[in-house]
């Protein structure tokens, strides 16, 4: 057990970027960790790992808040071998127990890098690399299985779109990655395996707050970043944000940002806004805009989510399999390096695969004569109002052009005679004074066809989302199925 572990696959990473005293995770403003110190902390939590009986294969559980020690946990995990299952620290001990039995860890590590065995734990695969959650937005989530090579395929394709053919200046020092979303989501560890993929330090936000996120930008240089839509929002509505020099670029992450939210971001902040798409089982983000995309496309493909990265293949079919051409939209089915492995609990991805190997991901969209993929929405959240499609999304960016509304969702209610109907769940700017329902509807049909008009709106204090700002929207149709007090 003497000497420096090794990693192998994501594990190698670390050992690329910069010199052993070059710092390559600060934290906010007031701390920051050098390569030979992150190294020697994961490699303390591998023999800790190995220590505690974990063997190649077997999950770990890390519970930890976001900082230096998160990062440094990633790579002692897999410097022991060991598959990597990040825990919300925030999360209360029921939704705890449902992911420990879903994934039978060996272990799992604890503020100050504690180390506690668990026993009955399940072998995986030697490349399997990480065991990360769904979002859970329509049902409970699931863990899926992220292998090594699929992960830094999927980086190098993702960066190759970035980079657009050029190769890296040697001579300058790469960017710091400004991670503003939790370790404990698979978009927090993509992004610090982004950065030391291209050798270049983060920088993790214990919390996303508006005026820290700022005041990081300008103390570190931050000309491109990565951010959720929600984030994007909350800048927005700060009045006190009136600068984000030197930021250039957003890539928005999580989930599809709308036309009318880029733009507004756009506007405020003169920041070119980049989408992007992707899905946990297919490893993240494989959809994106470049800066030439941007640059040579600008407000004429403003909402799309950008065009297919290197490997990756999209298209749009219909409910026979078919390819659909645009304007008419279709299931995405996608062919990708990243393809997850499955999910730990047993399950495998044989019901989302058709008979040639396509991955059906489940959102509705379509694929335009220049390659561009377009977002409706999901298939499950589709409401079909006695045949007639109605997408979620598309109503409540109407609600929110109301200035009675600060946020709004839309979802399907059962309806004995047409099967569903929209309900809306709208977020009052004045709780005191809630719009009125004519005024909500006015509005929506200045704006949509009939059969897209909500049937109700619902006043609420906020509406439930996750770590990355996604709406729970299983939650809002408890609400419908026993419309109590909101």
């Amino acid at each position: 057990m003497d000497g420096r572990l090794t990693g192998s696959g994501l594990g190698d990473l670390l050992a690329g970027v910069g010199r052993p005293d070059d710092p390559v995770v600060h934290v906010g403003l007031d701390a920051s960790v050098t390569r030979a110190e992150l190294e020697a902390t994961a490699d303390r939590l591998a023999r800790d790992l190995l220590a505690a009986g974990v063997r190649p294969g077997q999950a770990v559980a890390v519970s930890l808040p976001n900082g230096s020690d998160a990062v440094a946990a990633l790579f002692g995990v897999w410097r022991a071998g060991g598959v990597h299952v990040p825990l919300n620290p925030r999360l209360t001990p029921t939704e705890q127990a449902h992911v420990l039995d879903a994934v039978h860890p060996a272990a799992i590590v604890t503020e100050g890098m504690h180390v506690e065995a668990l026993a009955d734990a399940a072998p995986h695969d030697l490349d399997v690399a990480l065991i990360s959650m769904t979002s859970g937005t329509t049902g409970r989530p699931r863990p899926v299985l992220l292998r090594h090579q699929g992960v830094i395929d999927l980086l190098d394709g993702v960066i190759g779109t970035l980079r657009g053919g050029r190769a890296n200046d040697p001579a300058r020092a790469p960017m710091p990655n400004l991670v503003p979303v939790s370790l404990s989501l698979w978009a927090g560890i993509y992004q610090v395996l982004f950065a030391f993929r291209v050798g270049a330090p983060v920088v993790i936000m214990p919390r996303f707050e508006t005026r820290a996120f700022a005041g990081i930008v300008r103390a570190f240089g931050i000309r491109s970043t990565v951010l959720p839509p929600p984030a994007m929002v909350m800048l927005c509505d700060d009045a006190s944000i009136t600068d984000l020099a030197p930021l250039r670029y957003v890539r928005s992450i999580s989930s599809p940002l709308s036309p009318l939210q880029a733009r507004r971001f756009r506007d405020r902040f003169g920041i070119a806004v980049l989408n992007g798409w992707g899905q946990t089982e297919i490893g993240g983000e494989i959809v994106g805009w470049s800066a030439a995309d941007s640059r040579e496309f600008g407000d004429a493909k403003l909402g799309s989510v950008g065009r297919p990265h290197p490997g990756v293949v999209v298209r749009a079919v219909d409910g026979h399999g078919a390819d659909v051409d645009e304007p008419e939209s279709g299931e995405l089915w996608v062919t990708t390096p990243a393809l997850s492995a499955g999910y730990a609990d047993g399950a495998d991805l044989s019901d989302r695969l058709s008979p040639d190997g396509w991955f059906r991901t489940g959102d509705i969209g379509r694929v335009d004569a220049d390659g561009f993929v377009w977002i409706e929405g999901r298939v499950s959240d589709m409401i079909n109002r006695g045949g007639l499609k109605v997408f979620p999304a598309e109503v409540a960016e109407v609600l929110r052009l109301s200035p009675a509304v600060v946020d709004a969702a839309v979802v399907g209610a059962p309806d004995d005679r047409l099967g569903e109907v929209p309900w809306a769940f709208v977020v009052p700017t004045d709780r005191a004074a809630p719009p009125e329902d004519s005024a909500l509807d006015a509005l929506c049909r200045a704006h949509l066809a009939p059969y897209k008009v909500p049937v109700r709106y619902v006043a609420v204090a906020e509406l439930p989302r996750n770590e990355i700002g996604k709406v729970l929207t299983r939650e809002l149709l408890e609400q419908v199925t026993d419309p109590g007090e909101p």
